[in-house]
């Protein structure tokens, strides 16, 4: 009775290390089959901090999610005057002088139509880089100077008025400034032709500023 109860015990202690052996030798093979790149997948993902974190959120993640960074630089596309520019449609070019820069015409400025040309310039006295700040100021100024240049300005008075109240509105105190000048310049050009134009140009916060500007024939302001 001994013998075949020891018997008995020895069966099944071998059949429990045969199943452990399979069990074994068969999770080996799962091992063994897997590629190098599932395991190092598997092994990443359990040993990141970045899968730990998406396993795990933090609570402050809900609270601060990724923003852009206001202060990096981000790429923009140029602005309407910088492309005109670009491409040769300002037929003028910035010439660097020892004491001050000037602006060479492609040809005499008489010949040139002021429409498109003149409310171009005045869209450009909203640039805040060089070279476009100094072409759209010297430019609109040297354009208003030529012979015949109020009877062409005053039919683009509709059109100059809303590019310069943008650039009086402008939060760039240069800006700003160069759209003043402008104003006044044009102002001595078109005389009162300006009159009727002015109630939707100037804001309360600059109607102070420009009445000291404007000739004393401007109505509205004076």
């Amino acid at each position: 009775m001994q013998k075949s109860e020891c018997h008995g015990g020895l069966q099944l202690r071998n059949r429990g290390a045969g199943n452990c052996d399979q069990r074994a030798s068969s999770s080996a093979q799962m091992k063994q089959g897997r590629t190098p790149a599932q395991q190092g997948k598997s092994s990443s993902a359990t040993g990141s901090p970045e899968s730990a974190r998406k396993l795990h959120p933090r609570p402050s993640d809900k609270l601060n999610p990724k923003t852009i960074n206001p202060f990096g630089e981000q790429s923009r596309a140029p602005s309407a005057f910088a492309a005109i520019y670009s491409k040769g449609g300002i037929p003028c070019r910035l010439m660097h002088g020892s004491v001050k820069h000037t602006l060479q015409w492609e040809c005499p400025p008489e010949n040139l139509p002021f429409d498109p040309l003149l409310i171009t310039l005045a869209d450009g006295l909203r640039e805040t880089k060089h070279p476009y700040t100094f072409v759209s100021k010297e430019g609109f100024r040297e354009l208003l100077l030529v012979p015949g240049a109020p009877e062409k300005a005053v039919p683009l008075l509709p059109r100059l008025v809303p590019v310069l109240k943008a650039a009086l509105v402008h939060l760039d105190d240069d800006v700003f400034a160069r759209g003043l000048n402008a104003l006044v310049q044009l102002s001595v050009v078109v005389g009162p032709s300006l009159n009727d134009h002015l109630k939707h140009l100037l804001t309360s916060g600059s109607l102070f500023i420009i009445k000291s500007k404007i000739p004393t024939y401007c109505s509205i302001c004076c």
